[in-house]
């Protein structure tokens, strides 16, 4: 677990690697307009995660991002998330800084990091080395949502 601290123009953050609370996460996930997230099924994911940075403005949640996987062959970039109040300051690049230092030394040669960029942020991922899917070389990516 790191805990370090940084500032922004809204005042000092702490910057961690423990989950957010059930509760936190479905509210900001819900903030950005993924609707209702059921609360049993948000605590065994978050309980699953390999790695968690969470952002926070005195004890209030305003970013955070994790990875799910296998912890050896595949990594999965899921819910990077900035409160819309505190969008265009910089946060989710130490949130996607953080997720990069811990797959620098979990992800091994040969390793694959997936994400699902949402509809406008493909450009944000790209900054970082991801590339589109469009299926011309490794096929088209596809998804299910149930």
């Amino acid at each position: 677990m790191a805990i370090t601290s940084a500032a922004n123009k809204t005042g000092n953050l702490t910057i961690s690697h423990l989950s957010p609370s059930v509760v936190e996460f479905a509210a900001l996930r819900e903030k950005i307009g993924w609707g209702e997230t059921d609360k049993k099924m948000a605590e065994a994911s978050l309980g699953n995660s390999l790695f968690h940075v969470v952002i926070r403005q005195q004890e209030k949640l305003i970013a955070m991002g994790r990875v799910i996987g296998d912890g050896a062959m595949f990594f999965y970039i899921q819910d990077v998330i900035v409160d819309p109040g505190y969008q265009k300051q910089g946060l989710g690049d130490i949130v996607m800084k953080h997720i990069e230092n811990y797959l620098l030394t979990a992800a091994g040669t040969g390793a694959t990091i997936g994400l699902l960029a949402a509809r406008g942020k493909e450009g944000f991922y790209r900054r970082y080395g991801y590339q589109d899917r469009c299926g011309a070389v490794l096929g088209p990516g596809m998804c299910k949502f149930v």
